[in-house]
């Protein structure tokens, strides 16, 4: 055999090698627990809800989803652990509006390319959101949290997940529309904002109201907007934005699951049948309104599709927020 035929014999092998390894990847998937990568601190709502889908999907996929919690920095932390992973299906990554839609409008020399770096799995839920203010703060309204920030223009400080989170432009957005200088406080996920809430270490914040739920009843913070068409049943006496007053301010909070580009086919197909199944069925339905969120569960392409038109309905956001692109300086 010519030394070009042996050439070409052992590249045709490890081309067909390749071709195989699919197909056989995804029936021995997986092999070894999975990481999943939650882009927000252990105790808000979006990490409650994985733990129990991972408690729930363990057994289907024969191996523990073990959890690590990336979060701050509006997210861009955990996309870039996401995209410099493994591209076998064992790291999946919960990733939300600001690792996708936002994150790439707002700033340069981003870790990760929003458009390259991820194969998408299922869009997972829509959050409630909702503005808390703490008990201390003499706040009983919108238009009392507008009225008390223009009296004491040092005294309110709010709570946020970081330069380009989701919060942050919903804080600007109201500085600028209300004349304000409402400071921003970052911190690394919903639950560590409703506990800042609670000593008094913030006077308000806006996120999932499932983060703010439990600790209502202590009567140490208050829910004084919800971020949705209707009133949410977990919370049926507060008022929509619309209805106090912030109806110009549109957008929508939201999280899904990905994995590292490469990841081959059929192990994201095995992912989104997991997780999909998961989603409606009965009984976690119901746990999922409890945290105050809506199940919204999507095909791989539906999803991108999504994401391609939430970037678009991010960018007029961000103009809202008369918010400049900056680069990025990760944290130190």
């Amino acid at each position: 055999m010519s030394r070009f035929n042996r050439l070409t014999h052992a590249l045709g092998s490890v081309a067909l090698g390749v071709a195989l390894a699919t197909p056989a990847t995804a029936q021995t998937y997986p092999s070894k627990p999975i990481k999943m990568i939650v882009s927000i601190a252990a105790g808000s709502v979006t990490d409650v809800i994985m733990r129990a889908a991972g408690n729930e999907l363990a057994p289907r996929f024969g191996q523990p989803l073990v959890i690590e919690n990336m979060g701050g920095a509006s997210g861009i932390i955990a996309g870039q652990a996401c995209a410099g992973a493994a591209p076998d299906g064992h790291t999946i990554c919960v990733i939300y509006h600001s690792t996708l839609s936002f994150n790439p409008l707002l700033f340069n020399k981003l870790p990760y390319d929003a458009d390259k770096d991820f194969e998408l799995v299922t869009r997972l839920f829509f959050l409630i959101e909702g503005l808390a203010v703490s008990s201390a703060s003499g706040v009983n309204s919108v238009a009392e949290l507008k009225a008390a920030a223009l009296a004491k223009p040092a005294g309110f400080n709010f709570g946020t997940l970081g330069r380009g989170s989701y919060p942050e432009l919903f804080l600007k957005w109201a500085n600028n529309q209300w004349g304000t200088s409402i400071a921003s406080v970052p911190f690394r996920g919903g639950g560590p904002v409703a506990q800042a809430l609670v000593a008094g270490d913030i006077q308000a914040g806006k996120m999932g109201i499932g983060n703010f739920l439990p600790l209502l009843d202590s009567g140490k913070i208050k829910l004084i907007g919800v971020m949705a068409p209707n009133r949410s049943a977990q919370a049926p006496s507060v008022p929509t934005f619309a209805e106090a007053g912030l109806g110009d301010y549109k957008g929508r909070g939201w999280w899904g699951l990905a994995v590292p580009r490469g990841t081959p086919r059929p192990v994201v197909d095995r992912l989104n049948t997991e997780f999909t199944k998961l989603l409606v069925e009965p009984k976690f339905a119901a746990f999922l309104e409890k945290q105050a969120v809506i199940s919204a569960p999507t095909t791989p392409e539906d999803f991108a599709t999504f994401v391609r038109d939430d970037r678009k309905s991010a960018e007029a956001l961000i103009k809202l927020a008369n918010t400049p692109r900056e680069d990025y300086a990760p944290p130190k």
